[in-house]
């Protein structure tokens, strides 16, 4: 059986305490386990961090010239593994190995105490990698099986919003697009969903959007049009030095109460033009009462022929700008459109030109 699920994202980063502090802190994700030397890791520190049903992994190298280390001098604070859940990894692990991708780890026993499962893990997209982790019957947290941990006290935020992960945004070389979606068809049994091609101004992209079976994976892949001029995603690849996961969009059930709640907690969200709400009536007619809300809290809306979904992006908190976040409700929609995409596209292209990026 093919992937089913994004059982965690893992992201290296420059200071663990810093970035774990701004998930916890800022987002309402809870500590769950820590590894490190305590549990016989001396080279990296890590922290699983849990906000509704979506997992975090938070690691820093705690030496030189490690993969941690490497990875985070050549991307910056990124995401380095999406990890996904299988029925069968071993099966899981000889599909991606016939699709073309590298074999990074052969199926192992898991190294974390109690736990009689088995792990792999196999090249993605750029430097991400993913693991493949058995997949759990009861739904309870799969911790990284390639290293032992400590359980922390269990605690909730009660304040914080309760998501799930909608979809990854990943940004990929020009010319890239159709091959990697090809490669995670084959690879993962995750086949074409969707398609867009968006025009801003004088920048443009193209996207694809593959997805598994059950929808519990779902990677938005976007690529820059490099006959036109260069724009956000080419920023992005320039900041990040290559391919990589540009955002993690967290499903919410109320999407104005959650960015109130987050912003009482000092999240800093991209701001939207006051003109935007003032045509927004004219593109979602039947808004008309929410729009002093949306524009209260900046948030975007876009209308398939399912229904209508509102979203919202956070400004990056890491230095290079090479990962943030976006909250989304969904009423009905199913879809990517053009209005959707595009809206991302403009917030991002505000925030970089305010920032001088």
């Amino acid at each position: 059986m093919p992937p089913s699920a994004i059982a965690y994202a893992e992201l290296y980063v420059t200071d663990d305490r810093e970035a774990s502090g701004f998930l916890i802190d800022s987002l309402g994700f809870v500590p769950l386990a820590v590894a490190g030397p305590a549990t016989g890791d001396h080279d990296h520190r890590s922290t699983v961090l849990r906000s509704g049903e979506v997992t975090l992994v938070v690691t820093q190298a705690l030496r030189p010239r490690t993969a941690v280390a490497r990875h985070v001098e050549e991307h910056g604070d990124s995401i380095a593994d999406l990890a996904f859940s299988c029925d069968d990894v071993q099966s899981c692990f000889d599909r991606a190995l016939l699709a073309g991708a590298a074999g990074l780890q052969r199926p192992t026993p898991s190294l974390l105490r109690g736990q009689d499962t088995w792990f792999a893990s196999v090249s993605g997209f750029g430097d991400v990698r993913h693991t493949l982790i058995a997949a759990s019957d009861d739904r309870t947290v799969r911790l990284p099986p390639d290293r032992d941990w400590a359980l922390l006290p269990a605690a909730t935020d009660p304040a914080a919003p309760r998501p799930v992960l909608d979809h990854v945004a990943v940004c990929l070389a020009a010319g890239t697009l159709r091959r990697t979606a090809e490669f995670y068809e084959a690879a993962f049994d995750m086949p074409f969903y969707s398609s867009e091609y968006i025009e801003v101004g004088d920048h443009a992209m193209d996207s694809v959007v593959v997805r598994s079976a059950g929808s519990g994976i779902t990677l938005t892949l976007i690529e820059p049009d490099d006959t036109r001029v260069p724009g956000q995603i080419n920023q992005f690849l320039h900041a990040h030095n290559g391919p990589g996961v540009q955002h993690l969009a967290f499903l919410v059930d109320d999407i104005v109460g959650s960015v109130r709640a987050l912003g009482d907690r000092g999240v800093a969200f991209l701001r939207t033009p006051g003109a935007y709400y003032d045509l927004l009536t004219e593109r979602v007619s039947d808004m008309a009462d929410a729009i002093a809300d949306l524009r209260e809290t900046n948030v975007l809306a876009d209308r398939d022929e399912w229904g209508y979904l509102l979203q919202i992006f956070t400004r990056s908190p890491y230095p290079r700008g090479t990962l943030f976040f976006e909250y989304i409700q969904r009423n009905g929609a199913r879809g990517f459109g053009s209005s959707n995409i595009k809206a991302l596209y403009e917030a991002v292209e505000r925030e970089r030109e305010v920032a001088g990026r």
